[in-house]
């Protein structure tokens, strides 16, 4: 298999790209450890309580994957949340509530697990291609998702030295099908139409490029960020 023997950590791996991205890394071989901020789930893979917003946590979380993994081999920040509020109505509480979920929590999980990090390992963040296009009533989740595309190209240009990659993939609007998950129902031919497959995309279609970014069929990609919306 691919990934056997990697050692894995997914940030927001209970549901949604997440989780599918953690699946597919398990199916491949992968020893893959997920933490989510709810309680955890039945899955088939080790998933443990952490929010990744809080230093301890992660600090935490490291340590885990330090336990009972030894090492990593692939980081894949997924965390995040969407917002929608127009930017009148945008409050200070609102704007840093996106930044830590979206932004700081990926400086948080990356700095921490510097050394747990092997060489030649590789992280992938996950961006949102509405942030290179922008999206009306979403200036700090749009500002959030641009300014982590920033954060994966500085920080493939620093861990360079060591062959670590850092990659982000940028996925459209995701047809979820979950429970507050995806757009609502009236929205989803909409959106459909905008893109040039004519449909929206799946959280499993997200993660294998997520795992194309992660593995050494990309060992010479890094600094880049992968669309995946549909041509929208």
């Amino acid at each position: 298999m691919m990934y056997a023997g990697k050692r894995v950590l997914v940030t927001g791996g209970s549901r949604g790209i997440g989780a599918a991205t953690a699946r597919a890394l398990a199916a491949a071989g992968a020893r893959v450890v997920a933490c989510h901020r709810g309680a955890p789930a039945d899955l088939p893979y080790e998933l443990v309580t952490a929010d990744v917003t809080q230093e301890a946590d992660v600090t935490a979380l490291v340590e885990t994957c330090r336990r009972r993994l030894g090492g990593l081999d692939v980081l894949v920040n997924n965390a995040g949340v969407d917002g929608m509020c127009p930017v009148d109505k945008l409050d200070p509480d609102q704007w840093h509530e996106i930044m830590d979920a979206n932004l700081t929590s990926v400086y948080l999980v990356t700095r921490h697990a510097l050394g747990l990090l092997s060489d030649g390992a590789s992280v992938v963040n996950l961006s949102a291609s509405v942030a290179l296009r922008g999206r009306p009533a979403s200036a700090h989740y749009t500002a959030s998702k641009a300014a982590l595309i920033g954060l994966t190209r500085t920080l493939a240009r620093e861990l360079g030295p060591r062959g670590i990659r850092v990659n982000a993939v940028a996925p459209g609007v995701v047809d979820a099908q979950g429970p507050g998950e995806g757009p609502p129902p009236h929205l989803r031919e909409r959106l459909a139409g905008m893109t040039a497959l004519g449909r929206l995309g799946t959280a499993e279609e997200v993660a294998q490029a997520v795992l194309f970014l992660a593995g050494d069929q990309s060992r010479y990609i890094t600094g880049t960020t992968l669309n995946v919306d549909g041509g929208m």
